[in-house]
């Protein structure tokens, strides 16, 4: 099965040697993904603007791959701040609530910058 690559033009992409999104066959895992924190309509301290900026730019991600945000099957999301629950959780709800995929929250210690609170992987599968 031929391999494609979603790139999204990330400097990351080239300094860490990955891309946004793989896609064999039917199944596309996407990388983990933090929001593009602007200052205004996503902040440092809010855990909901930052779930549903990430929720947003991937499914634009998973479009490039031919699969939509109907086709996940798992998301793991990682926090900084686990108090912050029920603001990922009500973001995440809004685009996954009829979806239903499988998903794990996670505490972790620290993101690659203090600004990002949550970052999120995808799993998606074609019927």
């Amino acid at each position: 099965m031929p391999r494609q690559n979603i790139l999204t033009g990330s400097p990351w992409e080239d300094k860490m040697g990955y891309c946004r999104a793989v896609r064999i066959g039917n199944i596309v895992e996407v990388s983990g993904t933090v929001a593009i924190v602007d200052g205004e309509i996503v902040k440092a301290d809010d855990a909901y603007a930052q779930t549903n900026n990430i929720i947003e730019r991937i499914s634009k991600v998973l479009e490039d791959a031919g699969v939509s945000l109907k086709d996940v099957v798992r998301t793991r999301i990682f926090t900084t701040d686990i108090t912050k629950f029920d603001d990922i959780a009500r973001a995440h709800g809004a685009y996954f609530g009829e979806i239903k995929p499988t998903t794990g929250i996670y505490e972790i210690s620290k993101l690659v910058s203090p600004d990002y609170l949550v970052e999120i992987e995808f799993t998606a599968v074609v019927e």
